[in-house]
Order: structure tokens, then sequence, then C-alpha cells
């Protein structure tokens, strides 16, 4: 696949990114903490820096109805545990592609951890609206909590419903508040872009993950500095401090769209 040119705005963002998996690529404090927030309903070979737990895993295997031999896409795959695993389970080809050459490098160095085969796991450098992918290029498509991170969604939709082939499908994971949305209802976002909206669900479990979450970092803060450096233990931080009190209003969703036939 051909990487796309990033903008100069995706390339701070893929050297935020690249930092984190960096820190995180050689310990084990940050999959211990997301082990202990999710507990039964953790996926320990996903490892993987979201919310993606057994239910979410499930919903995808039934809502994306592949079949053996078709071709998925990871849309912001990080370090590649979901699309994986997905590859696996339903005997397809998964494509990845994330905006962090690091996450990149590191999800084509665990394809053997799930002993598929070379040609069933490809990783490149693309984002969330220009993934280099050809038109109709897959018959099904996940991204998991990365939409918040695009300002501009209505490209993200319509970047997923070039990629996808007439019928497939796309289940991706969003967020709103319940009392003060930003974005329109899914319904009207999914026509804008000529995808149907086929499913919408609400994980009202997923928040008070992050709030155990957000918790376990704020207590074990020198391990994370010790383990990651203060720069990383500092985003971290930052982020369940000012995130954390945002989450009794936080409305968790999985959407599944399909791109029409005609």
């Amino acid at each position: 696949m051909d990487s796309p040119a990033l903008t100069e705005q995706e390339q701070r963002t893929a050297q935020v990114y690249d930092a984190m998996y960096a820190a995180r690529e050689a310990g084990t404090i940050t999959g211990e903490l997301y082990a202990r927030a999710m507990g039964g309903l953790y996926p320990p070979q996903v490892d993987a820096s979201s919310s993606c737990d057994w239910p979410l895993l499930g919903t995808m295997v039934a809502h994306l109805r592949m079949e053996p031999g078709h071709r998925l896409v990871d849309l912001a795959c990080g370090a590649g545990g979901v699309g994986l695993w997905l590859a696996r389970a339903l005997t397809v080809s998964v494509t990845g592609v994330d905006v962090s050459a690091t996450a990149v490098r590191l999800a084509a160095g665990r394809v053997r951890e799930f002993r598929l085969p070379a040609e069933r796991a490809r990783f490149g450098v693309g984002s969330l609206v220009g993934t280099g992918l050809p038109d109709q290029y897959a018959n099904g498509l996940i991204c998991v909590d990365a939409l918040g991170f695009e300002h501009d969604r209505r490209k993200v939709l319509e970047e997923i419903r070039r990629v996808l082939k007439p019928g497939a499908r796309a289940v991706v994971t969003s967020g709103r508040s319940r009392g003060c949305p930003v974005m329109p209802p899914w319904r009207e976002q999914a026509e804008g872009v000529g995808l149907i909206l086929e499913a919408e669900q609400e994980r009202p479990h997923e928040p008070k993950m992050w709030q155990r979450l957000y918790a376990l970092w704020i207590e074990h803060e020198a391990e994370l500095r010790a383990e990651l450096g203060d720069d990383q233990a500092d985003n971290m931080l930052h982020e369940a401090h000012t995130r954390g009190p945002k989450l009794p209003e936080r409305q968790a969703l999985v959407v599944t769209l399909s791109r029409p036939e005609n």
C-alpha cells in the first residue's frame, strides 16, 4: 500500500503517538493497568490502548458479517491487536492504517504472535482522512476510539465510504456528551455521506472503565514515571484529570454503518 503524505498537523500528531508507543514498547505497566480496569472483560492478547474489550470484539464479529478470505481494514490500528485478533478469528486478511510509524512497526511485528501468514496482514502509515487505500478495497472496516481525534468527522466518514465495497460494513466506536452533544445524530451523519446506519448501541460500562483506569493512573504515578518517563506520565495524568470529571456525562456508543449495494 502507498503511504500518503501527512499534513503538518498529522505529522505533529504522529510524533506524539510515536513517542507514546516507543515508551510503552518495552514496559508492562500500561497493559497491567488496563487489565485491572477492565477486569474479566480484558482480552489479554489484544493489548489495546483503547476501550476494546470482549463485548466489543463480539459486537464487531456479529456486525461485520465477514466471510473467510475477505479483507478487513483496521483504521487507526495502533499496535494492531484488534485487527489481528479479528483476522485470525474470522479467517480474513487485515490491512492496518495508523498515523504513527512506530505503531505500524509494532503491529507488523505482532503478526507471528497471532500465527497469521504474512500475506494476511499488512500495515502502513496513513491518516483517518487519507488511508492511501484503493477505492472499494475492504469487505469490512473497524475504527476503535479514534474518531474524536479528527475535527472533520465528515471527511473521515467519506474516506470510510470510499474504501468500503458496496454492501460492506464498518463498525466504529464513538462518544458524546449526554447533556451537550456536539455532533448531529448518527443517522444524519451517515446519510450525509451516503452511508446507512444499521445499528447504534450504547456501552454503559465503558465510561466506568475509564474512571477506574484514570484512578489507577493517578494511583500509580510513580511507577508510570519510572517506566515510561516524565513526559508520557504527564500526558496520561493530564488526560486523567481533564477527561475524568466529564465521564459521568459521557455516552459511549458502537455504531455499525454500511455502504449501499448500489
